[in-house]
């Protein structure tokens, strides 16, 4: 049988109807070099969305292949329980020293987005009972906000058609849709919430989402005087997508956690990190016998392959001078959505497209027309995923001009092909 048939015999697919998965033949990508991917058939497309927004780099850098392939000349995998390994430690010291000295001091490796913010949230919740403060068990997220599916995570999830099935089973949280909102909430002033959480400059699932200039600033100062938790979710952000290192730069913050993943290995292995402050670190310091220990923890916790994949990372963005390299095309992206026409919002190098009427007005979300753009768009060449009717453009660093002139002509080509039907 080929992959495809496989595929569709056996797997099942996240967020996808396979219903109508099945019904065609699907995608086999079986090669990447840089900002392009190539199928089983030797099409050529160009990345459009970092591969579900993970690759920084391009597929296939040198550095980072060899950097795998000498880790896994010595071992792939052991156990973080009770043992610690040489990438790990050395990429604990990495992390911390992207943020002010003296803020950030403690890493918490997990697998993935969901699992990063569902450490900060058990981590807070288990403070402010160590603390002396079991009232304060539940947490404020934003409206349309989405941080993962595990059932901690899921929990903050604003999103209806992702997370209403399961609200029975989730912990305590408040939606608001702004700081008017969150000043007024009656559990933050009697001092009942453990921690706000938020994706800050930019909401993806919401539709590439930009918050108000000079917002996460204020969030950081009510936070500070109500005493609580600010917890960051840059699992998308991070990691040089809105042109600094991380979103919490562009207004001097600093939060209390901050969830890493995506990008931490270049977008290779699956690796996450939750980074917290002395002061939450110490609450959890005593004898055994008190209980303070966090009992928790993954199989795959500071994995050698992917922790040593996400030092590569962190070297190219030196040796290459990443940041600095980012910055024009920052700019030819800002221009190439202007040149469109359309409802658009950028965050850095990261971009959404609304697919609307004419008349401005939505389509009806049934019609599924950014799913249909996206497929028209792999006969111009480019691969991308919607949120709806909102077209993600997220391309690797590593696209050149040239690349990325031909991805926005490639998406233009394929929304006439479908709007103009």
């Amino acid at each position: 049988m080929t992959t495809a048939q496989l595929d569709q015999l056996y797997s099942w697919h996240p967020f996808t109807q396979m219903k109508d998965w099945c019904v065609e033949e699907p995608l086999v990508l079986v090669e990447g070099e840089g900002a392009i991917l190539r199928d089983s058939a030797g099409r050529e497309y160009l990345d459009g969305n970092s591969s579900i927004w993970t690759n920084l780099h391009g597929h296939r850098h040198p550095k980072i292949n060899a950097a795998i392939k000498a880790q896994l000349d010595r071992v792939a995998h052991v156990s973080y329980l009770g043992f610690t390994n040489e990438p790990a430690s050395q990429l604990a010291e990495k992390l911390v020293k992207l943020f002010p000295a003296g803020t950030l001091e403690r890493v918490f490796f997990s697998d993935d987005g969901s699992t990063a913010i569902e450490v900060a949230l058990k981590m807070a919740a288990q403070y402010w009972q160590l603390d002396g403060h079991p009232e304060r068990t539940g947490f404020v997220s934003f409206d349309q906000a989405y941080h993962g599916d595990t059932a901690g995570a899921a929990s903050l999830g604003g999103i209806s058609v992702f997370h209403d099935r399961f609200a029975k089973f989730h912990f305590p949280c408040r939606r608001v849709k702004n700081l008017t909102e969150l000043r007024e909430l009656p559990e933050l002033r009697r001092g009942e919430v453990a921690g706000v959480v938020i994706e800050p400059l930019m909401q993806g699932a919401a539709g590439m989402r930009n918050w108000p200039p000079g917002m996460l600033a204020e969030l950081r100062r009510l936070c500070d005087e109500t005493n609580t938790f600010l917890i960051l979710d840059e699992v998308m952000t991070g990691f040089g997508r809105t042109g600094k290192m991380f979103a919490c730069e562009h207004e001097n913050v600093t939060p209390d956690f901050i969830a890493l993943a995506k990008g931490l290995t270049g977008g290779y292995l699956p690796l996450a990190a939750t980074l917290t402050t002395r002061r939450v670190y110490e609450k959890f310091l005593g004898e055994y016998e008190e209980l303070k220990t966090l009992f928790y923890g993954h199989s795959y916790t500071a994995n050698p392959l992917g922790c040593a994949a996400a030092l590569a990372s962190l070297a190219i963005f030196e040796e290459e001078q990443t940041l600095a390299q980012l910055q024009p095309k920052i700019q030819r992206m800002a221009e190439w959505l202007a040149s469109l026409g359309r409802p658009t919002r950028q965050c850095g190098f990261m971009a959404g497209i609304d697919l609307v009427k004419p008349d401005g007005s939505a389509f009806d979300w049934r019609e599924q027309t950014g799913a249909k753009v996206c497929r028209a768009a792999r006969n111009h060449g480019v691969l991308t995923r919607p949120i709806r009717d909102t077209l993600v453009v997220m391309p690797p660093y590593a696209i050149t001009d040239e690349q990325l002139e031909r991805l926005f002509h490639g998406l233009r080509a394929a929304m006439d092909d479908i709007l103009r039907k």
